[in-house]
């Protein structure tokens, strides 16, 4: 039994969106991608794993997803709530929105329920402006918002009666890309072994400018 981490569907997945660019490293993105569908977050383990696919370091894979909004490296709850307080928003009451949200959810904004359910943020514009006071859950739109709107669609997600239209955090996309131009499978080595070779002259420079700035401090005078 494999000791992978990324299920043998997700690495399959992975490396045919390697295949639709010239080089690994730009399928990093949609690849971690992938990974959130599977664990909801980016585990290190999976990190670890993405950064092999790709032929760059885990750092790498790290520090590209932590700038982004849409991927979490720590965990968060089955439904992420991001409810948005630019000023459309704001102008129609989208504060005592979030107010009553950490009521009703009983966390602060930017934390996670107890039972991992809920995890409630506050968000820049969703450009859903025209139905202000907006919304998302795991990314899906719903607007015109008021406090009794909120605590229906809380308990109707708790029930699981909108599943069908909300799936799990991580799940951006239900219907799998089949088609698109891919790169020959030697030039797909090929371009991996570069990366990997790139990323191991990068860290070795690292190390070598390291040990030159320890040593270059050690002079003194008489």
């Amino acid at each position: 039994m494999s000791d992978r981490h990324l299920s043998d569907d997700v690495v399959a997945r992975a490396r045919s969106l390697v295949g639709l660019y010239p080089h690994p490293r730009s399928a990093l993105i949609p690849i971690c991608h992938l990974a959130q569908e599977q664990d909801g977050w980016l585990r290190p383990e999976a990190i670890g794993e993405i950064a092999e696919i790709v032929g760059v370091t885990p750092a790498e894979v790290l520090g590209t997803a932590s700038f982004y909004d849409m991927l979490h490296t720590e965990p968060v709850g089955r439904y992420l709530v991001s409810v948005c307080t630019n000023i459309a928003c704001m102008l129609r009451g989208a504060y005592e929105l979030l107010d009553h949200a950490e009521s009703r959810l009983g966390v602060r904004c930017g934390a996670t329920t107890s039972d991992a359910l809920f995890t409630l943020e506050e968000a820049e514009c969703l450009a859903d402006c025209g139905r202000a006071p907006c919304l998302q859950v795991n990314h899906r739109f719903f607007g015109d918002v008021t406090p009794e709107v909120f605590d229906a669609l809380i308990d109707d997600l708790a029930a699981g009666r909108l599943d069908d239209d909300v799936p799990r955090h991580g799940t951006l996309v239900r219907i799998r890309r089949d088609g698109g131009l891919r790169v020959d499978a030697d030039v797909l080595v090929a371009e991996r072994d570069r990366s990997r070779a790139a990323a191991a002259e990068r860290a070795r420079r690292a190390e070598a400018t390291g040990a030159g700035a320890s040593s270059g401090g050690s002079g003194g005078g008489s």
